[in-house]
């Protein structure tokens, strides 16, 4: 533990050194060069303190999300300063080297000084991630997109060709603070005029009260034809927090189920129900968390009964991993997964339709967007709120719209 924290510390310090040597470089005035260096100094004792404070009895709150955000700000380009500073030494050293031990010149310096440009360009490249971190916060995070897609199935009933689902997911309500922009999303969602719409876990980030400013603004969303339907995500078991008794840790549970319904959402738990449209019906199965390395509440084949192969299957089931280690393979064929969880880790590069990037793909095959093997669909939205960090950069809220078309497969 010691040893982690003097490299740590070690490490932080090496981010403080070149930074200042950035602006030193830049800068000739010695009061603004070193108001600079004694903010960056704050900021980095705020930081440690705040999180030194953080509570696991209590959780996310907005002023852990405020810590987040910050240590983002600094400490992100900082990053990018050394690391651009640090291939310059490290060229200079090899210059240097290289001078020393063929044409030894002793006009030249072993370390030549540090050059104004290469600064600059450390500069620009960190001020890059900068506006856009300062632009999730302010706008992205609440810049919702309804994002469209059409999905082709040979064995479709008839009467649902053209169906239409709305789904949302990972609302994380104890994240909000802007009212009207809320409801301008319900205003959204209500536009699509959709005939289902389905919810796929996380209403909160840990605590039922979360969501009790905002049920009232939830509830005008309207009434489906063919009814709203949900299930849970891995926050909704209030697994991120130390509770005083397991028995708090349930009555919390037992209410953020509740919660579902009072926001008018039929909550599925490992169970299914059937749409019926004229003389045909399809199944809708809704399953509890299944995350690989989350928690594995859902239970699949309890959730089918006696479902076969040959019905048409919608499975809700919060993670995509879910899909990607069970569902694709399951026999008896459930045509189109909806997902959610990863959010895109709300951060990234997403040009539609041409080319999408995060981290997050590292982690999670299947991370945003329309995905298939062998006639079998998965679709993972991007998130309807955002956690941990207050803001979105290039992976935006998310409402989606499905249709279901009967016709060979063709995503």
């Amino acid at each position: 533990m010691i040893f982690r924290v003097v490299l740590l510390c070690l490490f932080l310090l090496v981010l403080e050194i070149y930074t200042f040597q950035v602006f030193k470089t830049i800068i000739k005035n010695k009061s603004i060069l070193y108001s600079i260096q004694i903010a960056s100094v704050a900021f980095s004792i705020y930081i440690v303190y705040a999180l030194m404070q953080f509570d696991r009895s209590v959780g996310q709150t907005q002023k852990t999300m405020f810590t987040m955000a910050l240590l983002l700000l600094v400490y992100l380009p900082k990053i990018i300063f050394t690391i651009v500073l640090l291939g310059e030494d490290l060229y200079r050293l090899g210059v240097g080297t290289l001078n020393y031990f063929s044409n030894y010149d002793e006009s030249k310096d072993f370390f030549n000084s540090r050059r104004k440009f290469v600064s600059q360009i450390g500069l620009g490249l960190a001020a890059v991630p900068f506006l856009s971190l300062i632009y999730g916060i302010t706008v992205g995070k609440y810049n919702y997109k309804v994002i469209k897609q059409r999905i082709f199935f040979p064995d479709l009933p008839d009467a649902f060709d053209g169906f239409t689902i709305t789904q949302i997911s990972d609302v994380h309500s104890g994240s909000f603070d802007n009212p009207d922009k809320i409801q301008h999303a319900i205003d959204l969602i209500n536009e699509q005029g959709s005939d289902l719409i389905l919810f796929t876990g996380d209403i909160v980030n840990t605590h039922a009260k979360e969501m009790h400013p905002w049920i009232e603004t939830f509830n005008k969303i309207d009434k489906h034809e063919y009814g709203k339907f949900s299930v849970l995500g891995n926050h909704d078991y209030g697994e991120y927090v130390t509770w005083k008794t397991e028995q708090e840790k349930e009555e919390n549970f037992e209410d953020i189920k509740k919660l579902y319904g009072q926001i008018g959402f039929n909550l599925l738990l490992n169970e299914h129900t059937f749409i019926k449209k004229g003389n045909d019906q399809i199944a809708l199965v809704g399953v509890e968390n299944w995350g690989h390395n989350f928690k594995q509440a859902g239970d699949l084949d309890k959730a089918s009964g006696s479902l076969q192969k040959q019905d048409f299957k919608i499975l809700m089931s919060h993670d995509p991993s879910h899909w990607n280690k069970v569902v694709q393979h399951d026999k008896r064929h459930f045509q189109l997964t909806l997902s959610g969880h990863t959010h895109g880790m709300q951060f990234g590069i997403e040009i539609p339709g041409y080319f999408k990037w995060s981290l997050v793909q590292y982690v999670y095959e299947q991370w945003a967007g329309l995905y298939e093997n062998v006639g079998r669909y998965v679709y993972v939205n991007r998130g309807f709120g955002f956690h941990a960090y207050p803001g979105r950069v290039g992976i935006m809220p998310e409402i989606t719209v499905i249709e279901l078309k009967k016709a060979p497969n063709v995503a």
